[in-house]
């Protein structure tokens, strides 16, 4: 994996989106000449339209990330890859007409952006025909060796074997656990040097998966293995990596405190988040306007009560902010205040409360708050005082969560189902770490642009 800006991309996503950009660039070429061939309109050095071939190029391929062309499911399914591509390559043909209207000097006559469009779609869904399962391949998966047999090492045995996986563990070591099983381990005895194994396996990253540390680290092992060049990561380091969460089963204070992150409020990063803001809350909220008060209208004349309504939630640092958010629920939706859990085709949820969830209109409002400085567009979801409490209770290190300020969206929301559970908090709370972990403007970003696939394709909206 290639890590930018603290995030860790796969290698072959990486590579992928390379060729993508270069099968835009080449159809945007091919459209433009193509075109003027038809016309006989002189074609002339490339040089003099690269700002308008970039401009394609980029545009569609921002759509595609948005659309999560490159996710797990696209990667392994051709249909999927299809559907996502279709949608993006005509949103980025939107985005492009209104660039075209802010700078009419990167215009593109619209028979030549119609060439440029279906040659983009063909030669995007023929490098997938092309390169098939092979970005899936061994080729680029990573060679790890598992120091330890017990419950942890079973749990890489299992994330390796899922689809998607971007690692194959060629190799377990039993490290005298009390409890092992993996059978096919070798015990550390029958090795007279590990590192020798290590390297003649063929392996780039070793990963320690102890059930016990305490004096049992093999520190001349760990020692020689890294000084043959071989990565060598603690379990809670690699599985942060490899599923983008931090991983509540085996992650412990010390690895909090000393490992790299948690630096969201560091004085640039928050300057420029709370200027991307206070920016993105105005605009919103002005473009939006009209979106908001039909909506206000369709609640008012479907059911009695408010048309927006107030909900006290948890911020940044434990303190507590209200919200303001279109209503979806009957107005008895809980009684004497008390907050109950939403579940899958909640019987509170009206007919138009349904539809502005999937569409996640009924959290527009919510840039008010995020004016005013209470929350943020990207961050974890603000819950209820009455759900954090039980939380803080029952799961570690929940308070940590509230180190950010909340957001509409988040990375939690983004890979995660809406769940309404102890199991599916705790799910949320891993993402959520990763994201107060690993900040940067860049996540921030992706996660603005995935949203969009989420209300596109709304899994798990509820």
């Amino acid at each position: 994996m290639i890590r930018l800006f603290k995030h860790y991309v796969p290698n072959a996503v990486l590579l992928l989106g390379l060729l993508d950009l270069v099968v835009l660039f080449t159809a945007a070429e091919a459209g433009w000449v193509v075109r003027a061939g038809q016309i006989g309109d002189a074609v002339p050095a490339i040089v003099t339209r690269l700002p308008q071939l970039v401009t394609f190029a980029l545009t569609l391929w921002v759509a595609m990330v948005a659309l999560g062309a490159y996710g797990i499911d696209a990667l392994q399914s051709l249909r999927v890859a299809t559907a996502r591509l279709l949608v993006a390559v005509s949103l980025g043909v939107i985005a492009q007409a209104a660039i075209f209207f802010l700078v009419p000097e990167l215009e593109i006559w619209r028979s030549k952006l119609i060439y440029a469009m279906g040659f983009a779609i063909l030669g995007l869904i023929g490098l997938r025909v092309l390169l098939g399962k092979t970005l899936g391949s061994q080729a680029f998966k990573r060679r790890i060796v598992v120091l330890g047999a017990g419950a942890r090492a079973q749990r890489l045995k299992q994330l390796a074997q899922r689809p998607g996986a971007g690692f194959v563990v060629v190799g377990y070591v039993a490290m005298s656990e009390a409890n092992r099983v993996i059978p096919e381990a070798i015990a550390r005895d029958a090795i007279y040097n590990l590192a020798d194994h290590v390297v003649l396996l063929n392996a780039s990253e070793v990963v320690l998966a102890l059930e016990e540390r305490r004096n049992s680290l093999p520190l001349k092992d760990l020692l020689r293995i890294k000084t043959t060049g071989v990565h060598v990561n603690e379990i809670s380091t690699f599985l942060e990596r490899e599923t983008g969460r931090v991983d509540l089963d085996s992650v412990n204070p010390s690895w909090l405190i000393f490992s790299d992150g948690f630096s969201s409020g560091r004085m640039l990063s928050g300057v420029f988040k709370r200027l991307f803001d206070v920016i993105a809350s105005i605009l919103l909220l002005v473009l939006t306007l009209p979106l908001i008060l039909v909506t206000a209208i369709a609640i008012k004349l479907e059911s009695k009560g408010p048309v927006f309504y107030r909900q006290r939630r948890v911020g940044l640092f434990g303190q507590g902010f209200d919200i303001v958010k279109l209503r979806s629920m009957r107005q008895d939706a809980e009684v004497a205040g008390k907050a109950v859990w939403a579940e899958k085709d909640d019987p509170r949820i009206t007919r138009v409360g349904r539809i502005i969830r999937k569409l996640r209109i009924d959290e527009l409002p919510q840039a008010w708050s995020v004016l005013k400085g209470e929350m943020s567009f990207v961050g974890p979801r603000p819950e209820r005082p009455q759900f954090v409490e039980d939380l803080e209770q029952q799961l570690p290190y929940y308070a940590e969560r509230h180190m950010v300020k909340p957001g509409i969206t988040g990375w939690a929301q983004i890979n995660y189902p809406y769940g309404a559970s102890i199991e599916d908090a705790r799910q949320k709370l891993e993402y959520d770490l990763y994201y107060a972990k690993n900040y940067s403007p860049f996540l921030d970003l992706l996660i603005l642009l995935q949203t969009i696939r989420v209300v596109i394709f709304p899994e798990g909206a509820r």
